[in-house]
């Protein structure tokens, strides 16, 4: 379980939404420790609600579906067990099949469409452990026949606030992590 060293501020000193994100993240993910510190700053959570999933992850250029499908495959790489539990239930709820979720690690099934498995390799470029990552030419020319720039643009943005967000969660200590989860802090190292 997450123990950071911000502040976990109690339900009942939080905002009358806070409250409620912290009800539903609770009964979702069995765990509201990103809200408890994220109440610290209230206006902080919600700019990231309100702005970056209102704004642009559930509106924007590019159709949810995808974006869901790009997420489930950055937190599975990332291994935030917190993320995958709300990011199985959303997907579903966009469209990703129960076969796409089991294979999300697998572009070559044959579960997904062609506009998925770019979609799932743009993601690889873009995860956190990948230092050599590249919009290379070859890859730009694959997601071409689905998407124009500005969506690859909208794509890029969406999974490099995710990809960032997941390493600030991480290091703060406010998620809980699956064991493929490449930020281990040194002392964790150290004791293992």
């Amino acid at each position: 379980m997450p123990n950071p060293v911000l502040r976990r501020v109690p339900r009942a000193e939080m905002t009358p939404r806070l409250q409620q994100e912290y009800d539903e993240t609770l009964k979702l993910r069995d765990d509201a420790t990103m809200q408890e510190v994220g109440a610290n700053a209230p206006e902080l959570m919600a700019w990231y609600k309100d702005e970056f999933y209102g704004k642009l992850f559930y509106s924007g250029r590019v159709d949810v579906r995808t974006k869901e499908l790009l997420r489930y495959r950055l937190s599975m790489t990332h291994g935030c067990a917190f993320c995958n539990k709300g990011n199985r239930v959303a997907s579903a709820k966009a469209g990703v099949t129960a076969e796409q979720l089991a294979n999300i690690m697998n572009e070559n099934h044959p579960c997904f469409s062609a506009k998925d498995k770019v979609v799932l390799k743009l993601a690889d470029q873009i995860v956190m452990t990948n230092m050599h990552g590249e919009l290379s030419k070859e890859l730009h020319a694959e997601l071409k026949p689905f998407f124009d720039d500005a969506q690859i643009f909208e794509m890029g943005m969406v999974a490099g606030i995710l990809t960032g967000m997941a390493k600030f969660i991480f290091v703060y200590d406010i998620v809980e992590k699956e064991a493929n989860c490449p930020i281990v802090p040194l002392h964790a190292e150290a004791a293992e």
